[in-house]
């Protein structure tokens, strides 16, 4: 997994609450258990018309928000079914970190295991944070994952809290798997011991 330590990108302002993980990869998709692939139809239905054609008006369509890095969202970000899909469409689009006042938890923890940073804030600091990202590409924000940091275009500076644990795997660059590869010589060493003690096993 790639490592997350500070993140200077454009942020796109999507205010709607309530986007389930339906909306964000919607189920038809759902056919490969492989983690990329899904950028192209992350909010599909918002981004697309029936026939294929982009939706103008939908926030990553436009021309400003195409490359964005963090998305600022609405409140109960990820709710509805358990996908890790979800994560994986925002992961393979571009998208590293989240901006809302609530996550659904399911979601919230699988953001974590796959390389995104989503940050829960009180209502005025979304705000304020929505506010700057609707200025466009030219105002760029930066989240300090370390410093546990984010700083707007203007250089107003917000704090956010994060479980030092779920920090420290980003920083590192850790998933489950790779959490567990830690530990594979005393793993070996334990299997090696079985192998002895137990050879029916």
């Amino acid at each position: 997994m790639e490592k997350f330590e500070k993140l200077t990108g454009i942020a796109a302002p999507m205010p709607l609450v309530n986007i389930d993980t339906d909306m964000i990869i919607p189920k038809v998709f759902l056919k490969s258990i492989a983690r990329t692939g899904f950028g192209k139809n992350l909010f599909d239905e918002m981004r697309y018309n029936r026939d294929g054609t982009e939706i103008e008006d939908f926030v990553l369509n436009k021309p400003q928000y195409r490359n964005s890095e963090i998305l600022v969202a609405g409140d109960n970000f990820g709710c509805g079914s358990s996908r890790e899909h979800a994560p994986w469409a925002i992961a393979d689009f571009g998208i590293k970190c989240v901006i809302s006042t609530s996550f659904a938890d399911i979601f919230f923890n699988n953001c974590f295991k796959n390389g995104i940073l989503p940050i829960v804030l009180p209502q005025e600091q979304v705000d304020l944070l929505m506010k700057d990202a609707e200025k466009g590409e030219n105002a760029r924000m930066t989240v300090d994952l370390e410093a546990q940091e984010i700083t707007t275009s203007d250089g107003e500076v917000v704090k956010f809290e994060v479980d030092a644990f779920k920090k420290q795997c980003l920083l590192e660059g850790l998933d489950d798997i790779g959490q567990t590869l830690q530990k594979q010589a005393a793993v070996q060493t334990y299997e090696g011991k079985m192998a002895q003690e137990r050879p029916w096993v």
